[in-house]
């Protein structure tokens, strides 16, 4: 069972030597370094090794506190291990997902983060009820009296909130999205994208990314035209393509591993994917000219 190792400080003065120890003593083979808040969600070397990790590895930690600063964020962490068929180990916490002890405080924890959320909801709702009692009303008073101009204001202070979440993901679907729409249905884009990231892409997240950029210019009227049908044999020339095209150093059985990550069935129906077989789609997609 591969260990890989995740090691972060968050400043360049901050040195990951300690970390990087622990984690050789503990038998990681590989080590992902990085210097990041741990706020902060969208760290390039953890996304680079949550969508490279494979079924059977085990990333490990020293702490839980140098993977995720809040139970929410290390829960989903865990999840998207899962999804992949990856384990997780903290080496300073009681936290093994392979062992059943581990998978026992893992869901301690997971049932103290949904008390906590209960307990927030209680108090926000009772601080609601007492404000009431006295007369208050929460909220922006412009808001509840229908200001045209104060709703404008948090119409575009929202857009640009998710504009730069957007652009912190760019890099994982826009390249993507610019190459195969219309071309390649939704369907088949989210999982490419998915299977690239290492992120969960749904068709209605992916389409919803994508309006904007059309809107403000940054992608042509026709990414949200219509995909042409296709049949079965069509569909995944395209999808063995666009991965070929996504990232040209893609090996065969690379191809193969993320077909099976993205569950689809050979032109046989088999969910057992090899190099021979994904070798054979590119030379027929090569002999149509799809690509």
């Amino acid at each position: 069972m591969p260990l890989i190792g995740y090691a972060r400080v968050s400043t360049l003065e901050q040195t990951l030597d300690p970390q990087l120890v622990e984690l050789r003593q503990a038998g990681c083979a590989f080590i992902h370094e990085e210097h990041a808040s741990g706020a902060d969600r969208t760290r390039p070397a953890l996304a680079r090794l949550l969508a490279q990790i494979r079924s059977g590895d085990t990333l490990v930690v020293v702490r839980l506190d140098r993977l995720a600063r809040s139970l929410a964020h290390l829960l989903q962490v865990i999840e998207a291990l899962e999804a992949r068929g990856a384990h997780f180990r903290s080496l300073g916490d009681p936290i093994d997902t392979a062992t059943r002890q581990g998978r026992f405080s893992l869901q301690v924890m997971g049932a103290v983060a949904e008390l906590e959320r209960a307990l927030i909801r209680e108090r926000t709702k009772a601080g609601l009820r007492s404000a009431q009692a006295q007369g208050r009303v929460g909220g922006n008073p412009a808001l509840r009296a229908g200001d045209r101009e104060a709703i404008r204001k948090l119409r575009m202070a929202r857009d640009e909130t998710y504009f730069r979440k957007l652009e912190a993901s760019a890099d994982d679907w826009l390249p993507l999205v610019r190459r195969h729409r219309p071309a390649m249905p939704w369907e088949d884009l989210a999982r490419l994208v998915q299977a690239r990231s290492g992120q969960v892409w749904s068709v209605e997240k992916l389409k919803r990314a994508a309006k904007p950029y059309v809107r403000d210019g940054l992608l042509p009227d026709t990414v949200l035209e219509r995909a042409p049908r296709r049949d079965a044999d069509d569909r995944l020339l395209a999808i063995v393509v666009g991965m070929r095209l996504a990232d040209p150093g893609l090996t065969l059985a690379g191809m193969a591993e993320r077909l099976e990550q993205m569950r689809e069935r050979t032109p046989r129906g088999s969910t057992k994917w090899y190099p021979s077989s994904v070798r054979a789609l590119l030379r027929r997609a090569a002999k149509k000219g799809v690509g």
